[in-house]
């Protein structure tokens, strides 16, 4: 019976000493979370002799560290190291005793220690760095894949870690120089190299070491087309879109390319209105001959190009006229069909705005109406057009008809709404005030913000300034400045506003007067002279009709003209807080963000 009982006893001792361990760690586990680590270091040390398990070690290791037993801690440590002479892991366990009990000479030796015996095996060396990174010893960890790749004789290895630990580091510069390592064989890397250097990145100083690291790399390595590509990236990044215009047409000629990243790219600088090197762009493609996969393309964007600068403010006589004529030779090789309507309708506007023949401009649109196969949307477009150009050659009564028209067709319409507003500014280009306020006020509740706010504007410039006799008669020169300037006559428009304070001193349009001038020095391009204008407008004691108008265009010129990203954070903030009723709010604040580095998809 005795011997029964004793071979019960051996059989479930194992089992009673699992339920002791678990009960044991329980208990230890309740006073970790209480922070009574002493108490809960005594039990670890007792589960950790019996079991030798490593999780146990851990916690009994940091409870010892936290009730600040730094000597028992370093005593079992080197035990352990004693004892396992080939595991690192408790070397890094004695550095972070040394480190945390204020002893860095020691804690660097041992490191150091750590360091000089690394093993070749590319698991454990990322094992080794990876405790490092859990005691925050990121220099060290970086030292160690460093170290890691010349022991395994492989430059590659270990990339993707030391990337991370540059960026959460913040460490560009070598951030830089293993994304460049990396390139020189992992060329699908270029994107993130993009993304990541850009998220990064805080000004002009990163983008010029990123040039000047690449110049090095292309000089030792000119065929790897990674490095050419980033450098093109770099250039686009700080819109130097010339010199990203020169290495893209010599990437081309080098790899005998078709074209196709020169004209992709001429994308990018027609979004930044770098109109002048888009054009560039598409002669470089033009004379690669007609059998260019990219020839026709090129040939109608350099014309849009063109077009687009022109109304941009490069309205040198010379080259409207050579853009007028290649607008006329597109018509003349293809005729003039639904297919070339947009030829003929930018022809239309240069001949009636920049080269003042209205009578061509009035019978290409009247000939496009009547053109077979056009979309109805496009016939309302091109009455407008038609319309604009009735008013410029004085037959205001066939505008109002052809508004009218395209009124009714398209009736609560965005397209109706637009056609009922340039019915009233007609009324208001001809003083006929009372008239222009009662069709602005309907216009108010348009569904189109745009359109609600240009006729919001109108109807108070019309309401606040026709108290007085004199105030009426400085609005009827206001008018006559603004037809001025929708004829495209600038200069005339500049001079009638400037003569209004003088004709009439105690006018009350000096704001207005403002707005109209720094909207006259943009289209020109003098943006400089605009944003002073703006900024005195912003500037006045009382907010006026234009405040938030004149708060969002100015803080546009500072971020894509003036480039000073900080003074449109200002303003974008300003006008977020100040109007936040505003039809430019929801935008200023995705600008807001978009400067202030935040990660937005639109």
């Amino acid at each position: 019976m005795k011997r029964r009982f004793l071979l019960l006893f051996f059989a479930f001792a194992p089992l009673l000493s699992v339920a002791q361990d678990t009960s044991d760690d329980d208990i230890a586990m309740q006073y970790y979370q209480q922070g009574n680590f002493k108490k809960a270091a005594e039990i670890l040390e007792t589960l950790f002799a019996r079991t030798k398990d490593d999780a146990y070690f851990g916690l009994y290791f940091n409870a010892l560290l936290k009730s600040k037993q730094y000597q028992e801690a370093e005593k079992v440590t080197k035990k352990l190291i004693r004892q396992n002479p080939a595991s690192i892991k408790y070397e890094i366990a004695l550095g972070r005793i040394y480190k945390e009990e204020g002893q860095q000479e020691s804690a660097a030796k041992t490191f150091d220690q750590v360091l000089s015996n690394l093993p070749k095996d590319e698991a454990l060396i990322r094992d080794i760095a990876n405790n490092l990174y859990q005691i925050e010893e990121y220099d060290v960890a970086i030292k160690v894949f460093q170290q890691g790749r010349e022991i395994l004789g492989n430059p590659q290895a270990f990339t993707f870690e030391l990337l991370s630990l540059y960026r959460y580091k913040k460490d560009k510069n070598m951030l830089i120089q293993e994304f460049l390592n990396a390139l020189q064989t992992m060329p699908q890397m270029l994107p993130q190299a993009q993304t990541v250097l850009s998220s990064v990145f805080e000004g002009n100083s990163d983008y010029l070491n990123l040039q000047n690291a690449l110049f090095k790399k292309i000089q030792k390595d000119p065929e790897n087309e990674s490095f050419s590509r980033l450098l093109i990236w770099q250039y686009l990044q700080q819109q130097e879109y010339e010199m990203a215009l020169r290495q893209l047409i010599a990437q081309d000629k080098r790899t005998r390319g078709d074209g196709s990243a020169v004209f992709e790219n001429t994308q990018v600088f027609i979004s930044n209105k770098a109109y002048d090197t888009a054009i560039k762009a598409y002669e470089y493609l033009l004379s690669k001959g007609k059998d260019s996969p990219w020839y026709l393309s090129s040939r109608l964007s350099m014309v849009d190009a063109r077009y687009q600068a022109l109304l941009l403010g490069n309205d040198d006589k010379a080259e409207v006229i050579v853009l007028a004529d290649q607008y006329q030779a597109i018509l003349k090789e293809y005729g003039r069909n639904s297919k070339t309507l947009f030829a003929l309708r930018k022809w239309a506007t240069i001949q009636a705005y920049y080269l003042h023949n209205l009578e061509k401009a009035e019978e290409a649109l009247e000939t496009a109406v009547t053109m077979p196969g056009v979309a109805p949307a496009d016939i309302a477009a091109i009455k407008l057009e038609l319309g604009d150009i009735y008013v410029l050659t004085g037959q205001p009564w066939e505008a109002i008809l052809v508004y009218g028209q395209v009124a009714k067709d398209y009736e609560n319409q965005d397209t109706g709404n637009e056609a009922k507003y340039r019915s009233a500014r007609l009324s208001f280009f001809q003083g006929n005030f009372s008239y222009a306020k009662s069709q602005a006020d309907v216009l108010k509740a348009s569904t189109t913000q745009l359109i609600a706010n240009d006729a919001l504007n109108l109807s108070l410039l019309i309401s606040d300034h026709l108290e007085s006799a004199a105030d009426t008669l400085a609005l009827k020169l206001y008018a006559s400045a603004e037809f001025m300037h929708f004829r495209n006559n600038d200069q005339l428009a500049l001079q009638k506003l400037d003569s209004i304070p003088l004709a009439y001193p105690q006018n009350s349009l000096a704001d207005d007067i403002l707005m109209a001038k720094s909207r006259i020095y943009i289209k020109r391009g003098d943006f400089s002279q605009s944003a002073a204008l703006l900024k005195e407008l912003i500037d006045h004691p009382q907010q006026n009709i234009w405040t938030d108008d004149a708060l969002f265009i100015l803080a546009g010129l500072y971020e894509e003209q003036l480039h000073q990203p900080e003074q449109a954070k200002i303003l974008y903030q300003r006008l977020i807080s100040e109007f936040p009723g505003s039809m430019f709010t929801a935008e200023a604040r995705k600008h807001f963000r978009k400067l202030r580095g935040d990660n937005i998809e639109s």
